[in-house]
């Protein structure tokens, strides 16, 4: 797990250096760059596998080169099948062997998380992988290109700093900037399963794999789903508990965490877990669940407490760390965990993203199931107008909206600001519809897809979007953050085919969330963790901003700004230091942070 930095073109030698040092944290074991009159190609390395220094990167061969963050888990078997004279034990000399045997094609072989930047002669191929676990930004500016595992390595580079109106919009809308948008204008992401081929200048964007192409209802019989899926899941852990360095997990109250750490005791990896507790706040604590799922578990659980103050005094921290806009409070309470985690000498660490959207694990999605029947009533046009001329500010009003003028109404469960929500916030007019265009290829994805079950767009839309750019940019930013690399076998890409292959009513028929993933447990773990209350990792920002008076920010920016109306920005306000609209308000929050800090 590393950094890579690159440059194609002229560049500032002194800057290059001193951007490229702003990656340390995500390889502090080893610096290496190659460069010449136009080029600069770096790697910032933590040592995982194989950690002598024959692997260190960049690796170079003939015109080759490659900068790779992540992990291969195949890369044995993957050696195997190729004819190379391999010279170290590194998953990134065996990405080095499949280019030669498979030229581009290569990623198609690979099984892990990734963001590999290989440059052939004067050819540059840039991957994510497939569901987006390891980031990969970019910028032309200048005659040049170039490339970085975060934004702030790009940053001393841009010529003018100009917020994205496409990243604010889909940031309002659906808790982090959509790709390739990012807030910072002219710095773009690849998206999970894109690659990016950069030649003399030009600049060639592909989708390279879909998990839609995977044919849907393979699996229509319920014992057989049950069987393939509990090879698959022990598989993938297996596969993510091999590395050369100490490793930990997660453990929350429910089942995701506590099926990862019952696999792994399984293969004989008692691993140590930790769970985070907030001080005089038990009703967002699961520390007592933890431990009692780590006694059920016969592991053991290292419990983390967080302070007021503490989470006040990481605020700043947390946002540099995260380099733009994120509306997601608990990546502050997650950062602290990972500092003692890392403190006791853990460079690796298990967690169970990724469950949720594969199995249904939100209520909503079986409210969404049950909204799309409202798309059948007949007196659908009276009822539209009714809807139109009688706005509310819950969400149900938009749902219905929706249904009653066919469209698509599940928009990623990471939905906040509507539309209309929007429009009577900004100054700016938003049209009805505006937020869907972020979605639009993904849902257009979908209709041309074998797939016609609306549960199937709900798991595709999250896990492109809610996932990748919510979830696991949070994850990655404030794990790296600390040098800790995070693996998270439910998001392994074979695994999440097999859930695609299954009939889809099968998720949900029985009406309880994650229902198949509880039967498949349900002979390995004890019932008290399966039929648990799903909890989340909740936390008490909204006390901590009120009471802080750090609240202020976002009405004393906006005086600057005048990008929101006064009035409604306020009621905002008053509402979710009541307990509603909280999570609109601290995405706010979070937005006039950045643009103080960067902007103004």
């Amino acid at each position: 797990m590393c950094a890579i930095f690159g440059i194609l073109g002229e560049y500032n030698e002194k800057l290059a250096y001193s951007a490229l040092a702003t990656l340390s944290h995500r390889g502090p074991d080893f610096c290496g760059v190659e460069k010449s009159n136009q080029l600069f190609f770096a790697h910032q390395r933590l040592s995982i596998q194989d950690t002598h220094h024959r692997s260190h990167q960049p690796l170079c061969y003939g015109k080759i080169r490659i900068s790779f963050n992540g992990e291969i888990y195949n890369h044995k078997q993957l050696r195997q099948e190729l004819d190379f004279a391999f010279q170290t034990q590194s998953d990134t000399e065996v990405i080095l062997a499949a280019y030669l045997k498979w030229g581009e094609d290569f990623v198609q072989h690979l099984r892990g998380m990734f963001a590999i930047a290989l440059l052939d002669d004067e050819t540059l191929y840039l991957f994510r992988d497939r569901l987006g676990k390891k980031p990969l930004f970019y910028l032309q500016e200048g005659g040049s290109f170039y490339f970085a595992s975060e934004i702030k390595a790009l940053k001393p580079f841009l010529k003018h700093k100009e917020m994205s109106k496409d990243a604010l919009c889909s940031y309002l809308s659906y808790l982090a900037p959509s790709a390739p948008h990012t807030f910072y204008k002219g710095i773009y992401k690849l998206a999970p399963s894109e690659m990016l081929i950069v030649h003399k200048n030009k600049l060639t964007c592909k989708r390279y794999y879909d998990i839609l192409e995977t044919p849907p209802n393979q699996i229509t019989d319920k014992q057989e789903a049950l069987e393939k899926l509990r090879y698959k899941l022990q598989e993938s852990i297996a596969l993510r508990l091999e590395s050369d360095v100490p490793m930990a997990a997660l453990l929350s109250g429910g089942i995701d965490s506590a099926t990862i750490n019952y696999f792994a005791k399984s293969f004989g990896k008692n691993l140590t877990t930790y769970t985070l507790g907030f001080e005089n706040y038990t009703k967002y604590d699961e520390r007592a669940n933890a431990q009692r799922s780590a006694e059920l578990l016969g592991i053991q659980n290292k419990q983390i407490e967080l302070s007021q103050q503490g989470y006040i005094n990481t605020i700043d921290t947390v946002f540099e760390t995260l380099d733009e806009p994120l509306n997601d409070p608990a990546a502050i309470p997650l950062y602290h965990l990972f500092s003692h985690i890392k403190e006791d000498g853990y460079k690796v660490v298990l967690s169970g993203e990724g469950s949720d959207e594969l199995f249904l694990g939100y209520r909503q999605y079986f409210e969404y199931l049950e909204m799309e029947e409202a798309k059948k009533v007949f007196h659908k046009n009276w009822l539209k107008k009714y809807f139109r001329s009688n706005f509310s500010m819950n969400r149900e009003w938009e749902w219905y909206k929706r249904a009653f003028e066919g469209e698509v109404i599940f928009r990623t469960s990471s939905e906040k600001f509507t539309d209309m929500q929007k429009n009577i916030l900004m100054k700016k007019n938003v049209r009805d519809g505006d937020g869907f265009l972020y979605l639009k290829a993904l849902r257009d994805n979908f209709d041309n897809s074998q797939h016609t079950d609306e549960s199937i767009w709900f798991s595709y839309a999250d896990l492109q979007h809610f996932q990748a750019e919510h979830f696991l940019a949070k994850l990655d930013r404030v794990s790296m953050a600390h040098s800790i690399e995070s693996r998270t076998p439910f998001l392994d890409h074979e695994f999440v085919e097999l859930v695609f292959s299954i009939d889809p009513t099968l998720r949900y028929k029985d009406g309880v969330t994650k229902g198949l993933l509880k039967e498949l447990l349900a002979p390995m773990l004890p019932n008290e963790i399966i039929q648990r209350k799903k909890k989340g990792f909740s936390n008490p920002y909204g006390e901590y901003l009120y009471s802080s008076g750090r609240i202020n920010l976002i009405e004393e920016v906006n005086k600057k700004t005048g990008m929101f109306k006064e009035d409604v920005l306020k009621e905002y306000i008053q509402t979710a230091s009541k307990g509603r609209f909280k999570q609109h308000v601290w995405g706010l929050y979070a937005l006039s942070h950045w643009i103080d800090k960067e902007l103004l």
